[in-house]
């Protein structure tokens, strides 16, 4: 029985590791194919199966009147969304998150745990169903088809992640700590500051990577929010689609738009694996 489930196992493994890899593996090598290569016969192995190109690379940052799509200014803007929301997620959820954790608010039948599923309850709702009142929002104070407006409505949607990682986190740590700062002579923002926050670095980045990954990712709401002015990077990506679909520079645009992904994945793993997050992933 031991056998057959270690056979199972690995075979399960094996199988999940295929089905990761192998898009990607199949990404790479198209980026480097060319019109030629893509549409005369299947080929994977550069230099046996086809020769390698840098077109489907260069076109990314051609200018438009050149024949390219130009994926820089998107690329940065995706930077300074996501980073500027999250930072700012981050701070006001973990400010929330600390008041729901160590104090007690009442108003009529609505508790502390009400409190923390309205911010989760912001995350369970379909997108179409706050497209609409983000739309008017923005529209109402000037902020529809800006950067901004973009930050605004990311932080509605990242600080709920923020709020609820870092409650959790919060609860987990000893409220004697809080006291004995006090004791020591630390007023209640010194005693956060000072002593909870440092002992809480492992749950701030936990709660910043997901904060990171969901805004990166994050398509319908740059899509309806955006028009003209400012577009993100998985909007322009979804443009290079057309009429003739060129694999080639699609492969190349999302192994670029992946690539921070992987650096974020990269640093919490060396966190990982010295331990420093085995409190936040408990």
């Amino acid at each position: 029985m031991n056998k057959f489930y270690t056979i199972l196992k690995y075979s399960f493994i094996t199988l999940w590791t295929v089905f990761i890899v192998a898009p990607f593996l199949w990404a790479v090598s198209t980026s480097f194919k060319d019109f030629q290569s893509v549409n005369s016969k299947v080929t994977y192995i550069p230099w046996l199966d086809f020769e390698p190109t840098l077109e489907g690379w260069k076109v990314l940052i051609k200018s438009p009147a050149r024949g390219g799509v130009d994926i820089v200014e998107p690329y940065f803007n995706s930077i300074f969304v996501t980073c500027t929301a999250s930072l700012i997620s981050i701070v006001l959820g973990t400010l929330a998150a600390y008041a729901l954790s160590r104090f007690t608010f009442k108003a009529g039948f609505v508790r502390n745990n009400d409190i923390t599923f309205f911010f989760i309850s912001q995350r369970i709702m379909p997108p179409i169903v706050l497209s609409i009142p983000f739309f008017i929002f923005l529209s109402t104070i000037g902020l529809l088809d800006s950067l901004l407006g973009l930050v605004v409505v990311y932080i509605v949607l990242l600080m709920p992640i923020a709020v609820w990682i870092m409650v959790d986190f919060f609860n987990r740590v000893p409220k004697e700590l809080d006291e004995t700062a006090l004791i020591d002579g630390c007023n209640p923002y010194q005693a956060f500051y000072k002593v909870v926050l440092p002992n809480s670095i492992p749950g701030l980045i936990v709660a910043g990577m997901f904060c990171i990954i969901f805004g990166w990712i994050d398509f319908f709401f740059a899509f309806i929010l955006t028009f003209t002015e400012v577009q993100l990077l998985p909007v322009k990506v979804v443009a290079l689609n057309s009429s003739i679909t060129p694999w080639w520079s699609l492969s190349a645009s999302a192994l670029i738009s992946v690539a921070p992904l992987i650096i974020v994945a990269f640093v919490v793993e060396r966190y990982l694996s010295k331990g420093n997050l085995s409190g936040a992933l408990k």
